[in-house]
């Protein structure tokens, strides 16, 4: 069996991941979405096929959803992005954009990576709630 290599595109701050509005689903329970997308270079993995993945902590369990896959351009380049939904019991902790490889990534760079919250939570007058940036 082969061994996926997985490298770390970026940690996501809690003022991000708390203002996501928790839905409710049929088969899924509790559900936040979020919007996500990230451009990379890969030196030397050109050609090769990728994952893009969400990695949580929820209560005391480590959970993971993927977002993307694709191939990576000939030049060492690729864009990731889609819709993370993360089932949640508890709460989401320790959130992190992980790329996956068949291949381990000699150099990763992030040359933008973006996440936000699909619908912001709600207060109790019905406004949503945004985060402000210090």
């Amino acid at each position: 069996m082969t061994q996926a290599h997985d490298k770390l595109i970026g940690q996501v701050p809690a003022r991000i991941v708390e203002v996501a509005r928790l839905q409710v689903t049929p088969y899924e329970g509790r559900v936040a979405e979020y919007n996500v997308a990230t451009w990379l270079q890969l030196p030397g993995l050109a050609n090769l096929p990728v994952s893009l993945l969400i990695g949580y902590r929820d209560g005391d369990k480590r959970r993971e959803v993927a977002v993307d896959h694709g191939k990576v351009n000939a030049h060492g380049k690729i864009l990731l992005s889609g819709i993370a939904r993360l089932a949640v019991r508890h709460r989401i902790d320790d959130m992190q954009v992980r790329l996956r490889s068949a291949v381990p990534a000699q150099s990763l760079v992030v040359e933008e990576l973006f996440v936000q919250a699909v619908e912001l939570a709600r207060n109790d007058h019905g406004q949503a709630l945004a985060s402000s940036q210090a």
